[in-house]
C-alpha cells in the first residue's frame, strides 16, 4: 500500500527547509519552528491539516508586516530551487496557503505574491478567496495573466477561474454566468503550451454542468481550427459525451445505433464481493455496410445508501468498427476499496452504452 500523501511533511523536508530559509533569514528559531511544528495533535492531522499548521507556525515566526513575509517567501524560492528543490513540489503548497489565509485584505501584494509563487508551486486554489472578494479586480490580473511568459501564470489564469475546481472552493458568481471569463479562454485556447490548453477544456468542461447549450456553441465555433484545438474540445465535451448529449454525439462524428447490435451480453460474476471485480462481457456487430466510428462505454448502477441507484459511466473505446463486423469485448470492473466511493451491499446494475445511448442492461449482486 502506498503510504499516505501526508508523509511527505518528513524530518528530510523540515532539515532542508530549514537550511534554506536559514540563508536568508539567520535569525530564524529553528528549534522553536520544529517544537511548534510536531505538537501533539501532528500525528493525527491529515495532509491539509499538516498544510495549513505549517502555515500558522511559519508566520509567527516571522517578524514584521505580511509586505515584510511576502518578500521572505519570494526571496526564499530561488534560494530553495539553488538548494535543490524543484517546481511543483507539493511539500510548499503552503507557500500559497499563506497567501490566502493572511493576504486577502493586501490584494496588489498578493497578486505580485501569486504571480511569482505559482511558477514554483500552483497558486490555483489560492486566487479563488480573491477571486470571491475582488471579483473585477482579479478577472482583470488573471486577463493580464493569460498573455505572461510563463506557462505556469497562463495556466492559473485558467484553472485558478474554474467555477468548480475539485476539492477548492467553487466560485458561485462565475457558475451562475461564466461570461467574465471567456476572454481568458479564448486568449488561451491556442497556447502553444498542452499543460494550459489542458487546463482551459477542464475550465469549459466545469461551465457544461451549468451551461450546457453555450459549451456546445464554443465547441461548433472551435471545432476545425487546428488539431490542439480539437483535442481541446473534445476533452471539454467528456461530461457532455459521457451524459450521451446527442449534438455533442454529432459534433464528434458519432451517429446512429441503427446498425449496431449487441448480442450475448453476460455478467460472468453474478455475485462480486467487496474487493472483487465484476465480470462481463458481449458482442458488438456492426451491420453496415461501410466502417463505423463507435464511442463504446459502459455504466455501473452503484446502490447508495437509501437503496437508489447511481450510473457512473466509464469508456471502452472510441474508434472505428469494421463493416459487417462482430467484436467480442469482455470487461472488468473492480470494487476495491478507496477513499472517493463507499460500496454498498445489494443489487447493482451494468449497462452498455453505444453512442451515447444506452442499449442493455443486467443486474449482479454485491456482497461482503
Amino acid at each position: 500500500m502506498a503510504e499516505p500523501l501526508k508523509y511527505i511533511y518528513n524530518t528530510q523536508f523540515f532539515d532542508q527547509f530549514i537550511d534554506s530559509i536559514q540563508k536568508i533569514e539567520p535569525q530564524f528559531n529553528v528549534s522553536s519552528f520544529l517544537n511548534e511544528i510536531h505538537d501533539p495533535e501532528w500525528e493525527q492531522r491529515e495532509l491539509k491539516q499538516r498544510m495549513r499548521h505549517i502555515t500558522q507556525v511559519f508566520k509567527a515566526h516571522l517578524n514584521g508586516t505580511y509586505e515584510d513575509h511576502v518578500k521572505l517567501i519570494l526571496k526564499s524560492i530561488p534560494q530553495l530551487m539553488e538548494d535543490g528543490f524543484k517546481p511543483n513540489n507539493l511539500e510548499f503548497m503552503f507557500y500559497p496557503d499563506f497567501i490566502e489565509l493572511y493576504g486577502l485584505d493586501y490584494l496588489e501584494e498578493s497578486q505580485r505574491a501569486i504571480e511569482i509563487i505559482t511558477q514554483f508551486v500552483s497558486c490555483e486554489f489560492a486566487v479563488r478567496p480573491f477571486l470571491i472578494k475582488y471579483p473585477n479586480e482579479m478577472i482583470d490580473q488573471m486577463q493580464l495573466w493569460s498573455t505572461h511568459k510563463n506557462e505556469s501564470v497562463r495556466r492559473l489564469a485558467s484553472e485558478g477561474s474554474r467555477p468548480r475546481l475539485p476539492w477548492a472552493m467553487a466560485l458561485p458568481f462565475l457558475k451562475i454566468d461564466h461570461r467574465p471569463i471567456m476572454p481568458i479562454l479564448e486568449t488561451l485556447k491556442n497556447d502553444p503550451s498542452e499543460y494550459v490548453r489542458r487546463s482551459v477544456a477542464n475550465n469549459l468542461n466545469d461551465i457544461s454542468k451549468d451551461h450546457p447549450l453555450e459549451v456546445i456553441t464554443i465547441a461548433k465555433k472551435w471545432k476545425g481550427k487546428s488539431n490542439e484545438t480539437d483535442k481541446l474540445i473534445k476533452h471539454a465535451c467528456r461530461t457532455l459525451l459521457k451524459q450521451g448529449d446527442s449534438e455533442v454525439m454529432r459534433i464528434f462524428g458519432f451517429g446512429s445505433v441503427h446498425d449496431l447490435i449487441i448480442e450475448d451480453f453476460s455478467v460472468e460474476t453474478p455475485s462480486v464481493s467487496i474487493g472483487g471485480d465484476l465480470e462481463f462481457g458481449f458482442n458488438l456487430k456492426n451491420t453496415s455496410t461501410t466502417k463505423t466510428l463507435i464511442r463504446l462505454e459502459y455504466g455501473i448502477y452503484y446502490q447508495k445508501a437509501n437503496g437508489s441507484l447511481a450510473r457512473k459511466v466509464f469508456k471502452i473505446s472510441e474508434k472505428e468498427y469494421t463493416s459487417d463486423s462482430i467484436t467480442q469485448i469482455k470487461r472488468k470492473q473492480p470494487f476495491k476499496l478507496i477513499t472517493t466511493r463507499k460500496f454498498h451491499v445489494g443489487k447493482h446494475e451494468v449497462s452498455l452504452i453505444v453512442n451515447g445511448v444506452e442499449m442493455n442492461k443486467l443486474d449482479f449482486e454485491l456482497i461482503e
